[in-house]
């Protein structure tokens, strides 16, 4: 009766807003507290005794790159801010208080000034910055070596990666791509349930695994209604697009971020200076991550049968050819094979990352607001982390911590699967490419002191990218990667259900990953 009321809609709607304004507050309040504490702990770390740490001669940028690390970690892990935002203020954080262009407060000495000439300014401050003793403030990073961290070669690849894809969007190359390469496949329910794992591992090769979840979804929508809502078939060909997408991040190096931070590492010229290219990352992890997706198509085919046998595939859409759709289908072809062939041509694949973007541009395919698309929060999430690789190394505290703590005589098994475990577990809860900006700086100062240790098991290599590795298999949630997310938002995929899949993946998944890098670690192919 209450319901006829006229206003009742009103008074409904007034609660909600209420509700929605509690719950604002309560996450405001969470925030706030999260950020409070890790800037409390980071602080405490920062003024701690240097005896405190247990490593001798410990200096105040080393201690201040320690408290940093921590703050970046714990801030990565409760997400009190964004990621990204965590990245951008650890690179300002370290050009205030660790660079050859900090604050005098944080470099220098507070004297007394000498008698000066009675001045009003000398009588309101009769002090004077004096430089620390080196011994005591240790080594400075330069702020150029900091601000490069935004435009290291890395993330002109993954520029070079996000342009492509934006300009193959725009002419209509990827829906023409996927309706090509699903055609071979036929109608058959589980051959087309093969071909989106297949198409949408490829596409998250070299496209973002965001971007490649949300156009296959969108493919597989018509394909979906024509499969009975009891079948379980649905939930597998739901399940294909997340799977696929996250397991073909693995086949190259722009195909994930956390591929970009292992390979930066490796690559480092004044670090381990592996110079693993291109083409080089290719020949052993995309063979690797289509095993992985036809095991996730038995996975799948055994879980959730199908009970409908045919299905027939319709993609509509893509774009009316035109000179720009060539220019775009050219410049694609020889950015890739320029990427695969990089030993063989000369050309820096970072370097080859720039071609799309030079003639893209210069032709108008891609213009000013077409670069607004481009995802600046994970290319600054990555700059985050080669900025706290960075310290370690400039700071000297790598180094240190290479003479103090004894890392030789720790198991080789035990950091190699270990750390795989750890990123794994961690990835299923934090975003993958915090993960591997937390875990690969560390893991690059172990391994470079355990070398001779490590070599048993093929070396520093497959303990870096086997980091990479366990990033991308943690699909376990649907809060895990986004596009897990995207697949759950369907509401045709219980949590469960995912869970139980994404465990098994990963599983299979480690063991044939580790198995493989530390095959060819001891054969000296990486």
């Amino acid at each position: 009766m209450f319901k006829s009321f006229h206003g009742y809609n009103l008074l409904a709607k007034h609660q909600d807003d209420k509700k929605q304004k509690k719950a604002a507050e309560n996450k405001t309040s969470s925030k706030a507290l999260k950020i409070i504490a890790v800037t409390l702990i980071s602080l405490i770390v920062w003024c701690l005794p240097s005896d405190a740490f247990g490593i001798p001669d410990l200096t105040l940028t080393e201690q201040r790159t320690i408290a940093i690390f921590i703050f970046a970690s714990l801030m990565w892990l409760t997400e009190g801010i964004p990621s990204w935002a965590t990245s951008t203020l650890v690179i300002v954080i370290l050009l205030y208080t660790c660079s050859d262009s900090s604050l005098n407060f944080f470099v220098k000495d507070l004297v007394d000034a000498p008698a000066g000439s009675g001045s009003f300014w000398d009588t309101i401050w009769p002090y004077e910055f004096q430089d620390k003793d080196a011994n005591v403030l240790g080594a400075l990073i330069s702020y150029k070596k900091i601000m490069g961290c935004f435009a290291d070669p890395i993330i002109m690849l993954f520029i070079g990666g996000f342009i492509l894809a934006i300009a193959a969007t725009k002419v209509g190359l990827d829906v023409t791509m996927a309706r090509i390469m699903l055609k071979p496949f036929g109608t058959k329910s589980e051959n087309v349930l093969l071909g989106f794992l297949l198409v949408t591992g490829v596409f998250s090769m070299f496209l973002s695994n965001t971007a490649t979840a949300a156009m296959m979804l969108t493919f597989l929508t018509p394909v979906l209604k024509q499969l009975p809502t009891s079948g379980k078939g649905r939930i597998g060909l739901a399940l294909a697009i997340p799977i696929g997408a996250n397991i073909g991040g693995i086949g190259t190096p722009i195909g994930t971020p956390p591929n970009a931070i292992a390979l930066k590492a490796l690559n480092d010229a004044e670090g381990l200076n592996m110079s693993i290219g291109f083409g080089e990352w290719m020949m052993f992890m995309f063979p690797l991550a289509i095993f992985l997706l036809f095991v996730g198509w038995f996975i799948l085919k055994l879980m959730f049968p199908f009970s409908q046998k045919t299905v027939e595939l319709n993609i509509e859409g893509g774009k009316e050819t035109t000179w720009q759709s060539y220019v775009v289908y050219i410049t694609f072809i020889a950015t890739i094979l320029l990427w695969v062939l990089d030993k063989v041509s000369g050309v820096n694949s970072n370097v080859v990352g720039l071609l799309p973007v030079g003639v893209f541009c210069a032709c108008g395919i891609i213009t000013r607001k077409d670069l607004e698309e481009i995802n600046w929060s994970v290319l600054w999430m990555v700059a985050g982390g080669f900025a706290i690789g960075l310290a370690l190394q400039e700071t000297k505290l790598a180094a240190h911590l290479i003479e103090t703590i004894p890392f030789d005589t720790w198991p080789a098994i035990l950091m190699m699967i270990g750390s795989g475990i750890l990123c794994y577990a961690l990835s299923n809860f934090i975003s993958n490419t915090a993960t591997a900006a937390l875990l690969i700086p560390i893991l690059t100062v172990i391994g470079t002191a355990s070398r001779e240790n490590l070599e048993a098991l093929g070396g520093v290599s497959p303990l870096l990218i086997g980091i990479a590795l366990s990033a991308s298999l943690a699909m376990v949630l649907p809060i895990s990667t986004p596009p897990n997310a995207l697949a759950h938002a369907t509401g045709m995929i219980e949590q469960k259900q995912m869970m139980r899949v994404g465990i098994i993946m990963g599983v299979i998944g480690l063991v044939t990953g580790y198995v493989l890098l530390v095959t060819i670690g001891k054969a000296g192919l990486i």
